[in-house]
């Protein structure tokens, strides 16, 4: 590993407990009793939330389930902001027993600690962008991480060079939900969002769907999608509000699991 790359700060999780319950979601119906509308917004952005027993019961199955096959390859989580990506990432790190990092934490970091909202308007996007491009191709250089990367990380194809050398995950949201999401906490971290007159869901919701509009064609380079739409269907959900991070989280080892095992051509290993 190179001395740069020692530099990265990772930020590194606990492991679940080895208690094993053998149920598989795809056969067993479950009520879970935590969801979106239960848990505040900024708790979601932090990732500081605790599963219920059976749904971390049926994380740690599904984990156990991807070992043989994920062999301490990275996942890069890509999608719109406000999708969850630091949330889920953390559930997916402690139950496989990796270390989390988010590539806007890092990009910060080499930037003297100052926030990409900052970053943006002291030194501009093409600046951070290409600051996000140097901490991506450090990240691919290591193993056992789940990386949260920024929204726009999707733009770039030298990215997907990187980030294809381990498993990427798009975490697919509705922009209702995003908006719904992002407005609950305010626009003033996310610089892209900054600029729209109008009320907090009005202003989020009209530039997300700019923002969805110009990315949505990049997003489908990831390796696995999980669509969120999907899994309410599944879970009988009246809509994506009421999904649990672990429902997110289970959804995403089980895609990873299906790409690993044939199922996609972007993989390359490192």
């Amino acid at each position: 590993m190179s001395g740069q790359s020692q530099s990265l700060r990772v930020f590194v999780s606990a492991k679940f407990s080895s208690t094993v319950m053998h149920h598989r979601r795809r056969t067993t119906a479950l009520e879970v009793s935590s969801s979106y509308d239960n848990v505040s917004a900024s708790i979601l952005e932090s990732g500081s939330i605790h599963a219920p027993l059976d749904e971390e019961l049926i994380l740690k199955n599904v984990s156990q389930e991807i070992h043989p096959y994920i062999n301490g390859r990275c996942i890069y989580l890509v999608g719109m902001m406000g999708s969850g990506k630091t949330t889920v990432g953390k559930i997916m790190s402690q139950v496989l027993g990796y270390s989390f990092c988010d590539s806007d934490a890092l990009v910060e970091e080499e930037v003297g600690g100052n926030s990409v909202a900052d970053i943006f308007k002291q030194y501009g996007e093409t600046f951070f962008r290409n600051k996000e491009t140097e901490v991506l191709h450090k990240l691919s250089l290591m193993h056992r991480l789940v990386i949260s990367t920024g929204g726009g990380a999707v733009t770039r194809p030298i990215n997907w060079q990187y980030m294809h050398k381990g498993v990427s995950v798009w975490l697919d949201v509705p922009v209702e939900a995003l908006a719904q999401r992002i407005a609950a906490v305010g626009t003033n971290s996310r610089p892209l969002l900054d600029y729209e007159a109008g009320d907090p869901y009005t202003r989020a919701f009209m530039r997300l769907s700019a923002i969805f509009e110009e990315r949505g064609e990049a997003y489908v380079n990831a390796n696995a999608r999980v669509s969120l739409e999907n899994i309410a269907i599944k879970l009988g959900k009246r809509d994506v509000s009421e999904l649990s991070p672990t429902d997110i989280a289970i959804e995403a080892l089980e895609q990873i699991e299906k790409f690993l095992k044939g199922e996609g051509g972007y993989y390359v290993e490192c």
